[in-house]
């Protein structure tokens, strides 16, 4: 397939009709596509997806121009439409999609009808000839089907999605898109046309159904146990297929969740220290509340007693010098003298009269008996005094050693809190490694499962082709003892010997063809990067990093994205150049068409080197590169392909909406 120009109207970012032709030469095979972030690069890169199996990877389904519809009139509409022009198998074809938008009354956008596919050849004499919508459909799976086309029209992101793929061991659809692209799907197709599989009436299936039953009534039997005995093993094998998806699934998500077990192994021991700290400090706060408590307690009890002991020592020296203290007499109340009074007799019998020396006697002795008593109420006071000023001869060191304690928990606090910090950033990242062992353990569960529910298939299947086989001898020795069932025997023993030696003939192909692309990628692979590396494809297509020796090569710094890119890369390289190179092959079986490589922004993870040694792999192994490169890349690009460069085209960004492609073919540097 040759891809020689493509035309788009109001196709995202293109405004109106434009139009880019691609170089066709043998030897000037390169067309480069300059462009600055955002101008849409990507979007032209998904017109030809679109084109030929209306499928984008855009988030928003409007295709239709912004800029174009923001004049749209409501009720207008304007038509999308891509058409590319490409040779395929020496045929001329013209395969163009398009789809009408219209702005409805509320100035919205919205598709009407569906997309409309046409596919028109030249014929032998000139005319051009329309297909119909099935033989269109027909047309491009023949050209290039929809699953293989990743593989030739891809960007960087898919490039890296795929490389993880592969790298993970994925390589089923790869293998598979081998065989179809290198020919081998015509030894699949006659294998199964062959024998088969469900429900399909192959070669050797039909001839089961021709054997004549009236001979014997226990062919029939034979043959139904021997079908249900072949359903059973096809349903094994089916159910051994898919396991081999959940068996991926699985080993990947193990190897994951080992992974950041290692990287969090320290994760656990730093939980576990940091919810002992949260306990400690827990716990110091409570001691500080206890002890906070306490030096209240010993405040209220002896601080009042504590500040006026000076106080109470400077009274009780002045009062014990006053002449009031001791004037009382002990057990005369202030009643007595007033009874005395009343009685105006004394109790010597002396006689009390008012404002005589005894009546003034008595009146002023009432400041020293009770209720008044100051002599016995200072004495009281002084005995109060001494007991409260006992009190407080410990006050000041219980104080400061409770409060000394209040000052160490600060300390101990903020060191606690500082650990816990530190503990909080290093596992700041980290996972929580219970949970991730209880994935692992999971998906350790599921895969004994898994390993147990193969053994027993594969022991199931065993039995069944061994019952099988037993049925099979016993329908043949019953069949050759008919005519009729002779000549069905034979027939169906050439059958069998045809898928035999077709089987075999394809297992030596097959592994012939994947021991060649292995050693071809391998070649490949090392051109683009040369850092002590080699690649290799097992049975199943993984592909396998080797380190061919242990020097220290700078490339190990290197980032493991350039690596892996550059594995991908010499993968589908390595296909297309067997493609290539398989025009002439001596098995005629193994004819496959060469097919045009579309790269949007290939080398943006790659440095100048690298950037090299692509630019000089990739036109000489695919019969047509067209490339999309950003400003930044596009000079050392230019530089390396200049032999190879046939066409040149750069996208002028108008705005953010409008793009227009200024074309300069047989471009000379």
């Amino acid at each position: 397939m040759l891809l020689k120009s493509l035309k788009l109207k109001d196709f995202r970012q293109f405004k109106g009709e434009q139009f880019i032709e691609f170089a066709t030469d043998e030897e000037k095979n390169v067309t480069i596509i300059l462009g600055e972030n955002g101008s849409g690069k990507t979007s032209f890169a998904q017109a030809f997806t679109w084109c030929l199996y209306g499928k984008t990877d855009f988030d928003d389904p409007i295709l239709l121009c912004k800029s174009t519809s923001q004049s749209m009139q409501q009720g207008a509409e304007e038509l999308v439409y891509v058409s590319i022009s490409l040779n395929h198998n020496e045929i001329d074809y013209i395969i163009k999609s398009e789809l009408i938008f219209k702005k409805n009354t509320n100035s919205a956008i919205h598709p009407c009808g569906q997309r409309k596919f046409e596919i028109s050849y030249k014929s032998k004499d000139g005319q051009t000839e329309f297909l119909n919508s099935l033989d269109a459909d027909l047309c491009i799976k023949e050209i290039l089907p929809y699953e293989l086309s990743k593989y030739f029209f891809f960007d960087g992101e898919r490039i890296g999605n795929m490389s993880k793929d592969i790298r993970r061991g994925k390589s089923r659809e790869f293998a598979e898109a081998v065989r179809n692209l290198l020919g081998l799907s015509a030894y699949t197709s006659a294998i199964y046309h062959l024998k088969g599989s469900g429900t399909f009436k192959s070669v050797l299936r039909s001839y089961d159904d021709q054997f004549d039953a009236k001979a014997d009534s226990r062919i029939t039997d034979y043959t139904n146990k021997i079908d249900q005995l072949t359903s059973d093993i096809e349903r094994i094998e089916a159910r051994l297929i898919d396991m081999e998806h959940e068996e991926e699934f699985v080993d990947e998500n193990i190897q994951s969740f080992s992974q950041r077990l290692r990287e969090n192994e320290n994760s656990k021991e730093f939980a576990e220290r940091r919810e002992a700290l949260i306990k400690r400090r827990q716990a110091l706060v409570s001691r500080k509340n206890n002890q906070t408590s306490d030096l209240l307690k010993i405040f209220d009890k002896n601080a009042p007693a504590y500040f006026t002991k000076i106080l109470m020592h400077d009274s009780i020296k002045l009062l014990t010098s006053s002449n009031k203290i001791d004037k009382g007499i002990p057990d005369i109340h202030a009643r007595t003298i007033d009874f005395l009074i009343k009685r105006c007799s004394c109790i010597c019998g002396a006689e009390i009269t008012v404002g005589s020396e005894i009546y003034n006697t008595l009146n002023k002795l009432r400041d020293f008996i009770p209720p008044q008593s100051l002599g016995n109420l200072i004495e009281q006071f002084r005995l109060s005094c001494e007991s409260s000023v006992k009190n407080t001869f410990s006050f000041s060191d219980d104080f400061k050693e409770k409060y000394s304690e209040i000052l160490s928990f600060d300390n101990d606090y903020i060191e606690n809190e500082n650990e816990i910090s530190k503990i909080s950033k290093r596992l700041d990242g980290m996972e929580d490694v219970g949970k991730i062992e209880a994935e692992l353990k999971k998906y350790q569960k599921q895969q004994r499962s898994l390993k147990q529910e193969r053994s027993d298939l594969d022991t199931q299947k065993g039995a069944a082709e061994t019952n099988r086989d037993r049925i099979e001898k016993e329908r043949h020795d019953l069949t050759l003892k008919d005519k009729n069932n002779q000549r069905v025997e034979l027939f169906k023993t050439y059958a069998r010997y045809i898928y035999k030696y077709i089987s075999n003939d394809y297992d030596k192909e097959e592994t012939r063809v994947r021991e060649e692309l292995s050693k071809t990628v391998d070649e490949i692979f090392r051109s683009i990067y040369n850092g002590g590396f080699s690649l290799s494809l097992d049975a199943k297509y993984n592909v396998q990093v080797n380190i061919i020796d242990n020097k220290d090569y700078n490339e190990y710094t290197e980032t493991s994205t350039s690596q892996s890119i550059s594995i991908i890369f010499a993968f589908i390289a390595g296909v297309i150049k067997m493609a290539k190179d398989s025009q002439n092959p001596e098995n005629e079986m193994l004819v496959s068409e060469p097919y045009p490589l579309v790269m949007d922004a290939p080398l943006s993870a790659f440095d100048k080197t690298r950037i090299q040694t692509v630019c000089s792999v990739l036109p000489r192994i695919a019969e047509q590169v067209i490339i999309f490169i950003k400003d930044t890349d596009g000079e050392i690009a230019e530089k390396y392909l200049k032999d190879k460069l046939g066409s040149r085209a750069v996208f002028s960004k108008k705005n953010e909406f409008e793009t227009q492609i200024e074309e300069r073919s047989n471009y000379v540097i």
